[in-house]
């Protein structure tokens, strides 16, 4: 197929558009100089490209940023997502619409029972609102006839990832500390959240799947099911780094104390997707790729 990508340059599209490509797709990669907050703009890219498939990545997907700036974030994750849904329903009404959405529009609970795709929408920052009104936005579509398949990732982390997501801010303080460019003290937020978390590459797997025609339109968790606490997380990264720093509460870092693990049975169903790289590995590939940034930047 010939597979349109939006956001291409962020986080997942690098891991994307290899994976496009193996699977002998013609990608086309759509970052920057396509604005999907500009109508006109995202029209003429799907009418130029003439896709046979859409994944919408694009996105302002920082939750602790939303709050400094809620209007940004409902123009890119709201109108951003409309407009790309307007102009397949006008260009390309027969093309598969993967839109990425997040676990963040459940918003927690206090067990860690795992979530599956009839819960409640329940979102709590700015960032989860503007994703599941456009979640919901893409069943709204799809009752209009267009091939809508919505995704539901929780947590995915692997080297390239910003430093502002939990994971890569641990692995990125304490390479600077192997390195000695800060004082062994690490800032965190709060070690008693429970979360769910994946590797990119699996991530990927499972929406290069999810782009198979054969798979029903519909909406579907990425999860592992399985409960991590972010203590637990940040214990394996200080024991891969071989370092034992002091740990400093930051209170701009603080989240809610609650669980939020998703159960991905649906899509498994569906797709005999499973996630298949262990936790330990993801976190060491972390680690290594913010110890070789740096070091490249001495």
């Amino acid at each position: 197929m010939r597979v349109w990508v939006s956001g291409a340059g962020g986080f997942v599209g690098p891991w994307l558009l290899p994976r496009l490509t193996r699977d002998r797709h013609d990608v086309v990669a759509a970052d920057r100089e396509v604005d999907v907050c500009d109508a006109a703009a995202v029209a003429a890219a799907l009418d130029r490209a003439q896709p046979d498939a859409i994944v919408h990545l694009a996105a302002l997907a920082s939750v602790a940023t939303s709050y400094a700036d809620p209007e940004a974030v409902a123009r890119v994750n709201y109108f951003g997502t409309l407009h790309v849904l307007r102009a397949a329903l006008h260009h390309v009404p027969r093309a598969r619409v993967l839109l990425v959405s997040s676990s963040e529009i459940y918003g927690g609970s206090a067990t860690s029972d795992p979530i599956d795709e009839g819960a409640r929408l329940a979102p709590v920052s700015p960032y989860a609102r503007t994703k599941a009104a456009a979640d919901l936005l893409g069943a709204a579509f799809a009752e209009s006839g267009l091939d809508v398949v919505r995704a539901r990732p929780w947590n995915h982390t692997g080297p390239g990832q910003a430093d502002g997501y939990v994971a890569s801010s641990f692995a990125r303080q304490l390479a600077e500390m192997v390195l000695e460019k800060r004082d062994p003290v690490l800032r965190v937020g709060n070690l008693d959240a429970v979360r769910d978390f994946l590797d990119v590459a699996d991530v990927v797997d499972a929406y290069a799947r999810l782009l198979d025609p054969g798979v029903p339109r519909g909406v579907y968790n990425i999860a592992t099911g399985v409960p991590i606490r972010i203590a637990q997380l940040l214990e394996r990264l200080i024991e891969y780094a071989g370092l034992r720093p002091q740990i400093e509460v930051d209170p701009a870092r603080h989240r809610p104390d609650r669980a939020s693990v998703g159960d991905a049975t649906r899509l498994r169903r569906a797709t005999d997707w499973a996630p298949r790289i262990p936790l330990e590995d993801t976190l060491a590939r972390l680690f290594d790729a913010w110890l070789r940034r740096l070091s490249a930047s001495r």
